[in-house]
């Protein structure tokens, strides 16, 4: 009797194992994720530097965890200290504003063409009523802070999760060659003589969206700070920072261009308020449509609509680091989804 039950009691002491051990790691599985695309991404750049370290499998990854921190963590903090620095500011010296009587609207406001007048009379009528603007204040003005703070909050996680995602992939980028080893072994008993096939899958479909996000968001990273300096906006660096980070999201590269036009008209300087709108929506935002499917193309192809969904289905489920997670899962799901249905074709 003992030995007709025993493959159901190790079965049972396995899952067990693997219930414990998920949620042992749960905590840090975003990170984990994060780690292990970051590094599959950037593997063929690891070999290049363990050549040069003369094999030295240490020093050579801590170069690239270096080399990460000063690339994604840096600019990250920086945002994020600028962010929460900032918005208390921002908001008790609006209030301050509101309840003294002193706004007024931008006076180039009123030059806009078409709808100018019209929008510099309306805010004039709403402004001078101190009823209807403590509404609207009471309406907007809170839920605007919530909504700022909860994202000074999101990438304040970001940074935690980011920082050891880096320190994770010291030790995926030491011992990678061994855990290949030992995954393609894992796979080819799971899967069979596919198990290969579906490993390099997942690395080209997770490397293909990885440069894709991450080539895009440096392209719009560097023409937005072109345009930037040309206009004669300050913090050029910030804003390209931002810029960098809000370009993982969907239309996000406009909050820093168009606040940036905003900046330039509150300062009279019409003519470069308008070019730096005519160089955000043709030069900034335009890199996303040519770049990011090109770089996604090579590994994947990856439709928009998941990119979407991969993005904000990500954020939710894993923070920021979800940005990459998010459309580099789906992006794995589909193409092992495509060498599925072709084999079931074949046969």
């Amino acid at each position: 009797m003992s030995d007709k039950f025993q493959p159901y009691t190790r079965l049972a002491a396995i899952v067990l194992l693997l219930v414990g051990c998920l949620a042992v790691l749960r905590p840090f599985l975003a990170a984990i994720l994060f780690a292990a695309a970051i590094t599959m991404a950037s593997w063929p750049v690891y070999l290049q530097v363990l050549a040069r370290c003369g094999q030295r499998r240490s020093l050579a990854a801590a170069i690239m965890s270096v080399a990460l921190t000063l690339l994604i963590i840096a600019p990250l903090t920086a945002v994020t200290w600028n962010v929460a620095d900032n918005i208390s500011v921002f908001y008790d010296h609006l209030k301050s504003s509101i309840d003294g009587g002193q706004l007024a609207p931008p006076a180039w406001l009123k030059e806009l063409p078409v709808l100018g007048s019209a929008a510099d009379s309306y805010l004039r009528k709403l402004l001078g009523s101190r009823d209807e603007l403590l509404n609207l204040a009471k309406n907007l003005l809170e839920p605007a802070r919530h909504l700022l703070l909860g994202a000074g909050v999101v990438l304040g996680s970001g940074v935690a999760q980011v920082s050891l995602a880096v320190f994770v992939s010291f030790f995926l980028y030491r011992d990678g060659k061994v855990l290949h080893a030992t995954l393609q072994t894992a796979m080819a008993r799971l899967i069979g003589p596919q198990g290969q096939l579906v490993t390099e899958t997942v690395t080209r479909t997770v490397r293909g969206v990885v440069y894709g996000l991450l080539g895009t968001a440096l392209a719009q990273a560097a023409v937005a700070a072109l345009g930037l300096l040309i206009a004669g906006v300050p913090a050029v660096a910030l804003l390209s920072a931002a810029t960098f980070l809000l370009s993982l999201v969907p239309v996000g590269p406009p909050l820093v261009w168009g606040g940036a036009a905003i900046y330039l008209f509150d300062a009279g300087e019409t003519g470069w308020g308008i070019f730096m709108l005519v160089w955000g929506f043709f030069l900034i935002s335009s890199v996303d449509n040519v770049v990011k499917p090109m770089l996604i193309s090579r590994g994947s192809s990856l439709p928009f609509i998941l990119v979407l969904l991969g993005v904000t289905g990500g954020v939710l489920a894993f923070g920021f680091v979800g940005l990459f997670i998010g459309p580099a899962l789906l992006a794995v799901g589909l193409g092992l989804f495509h060498n599925w249905s072709s084999a079931a074709d074949q046969s």
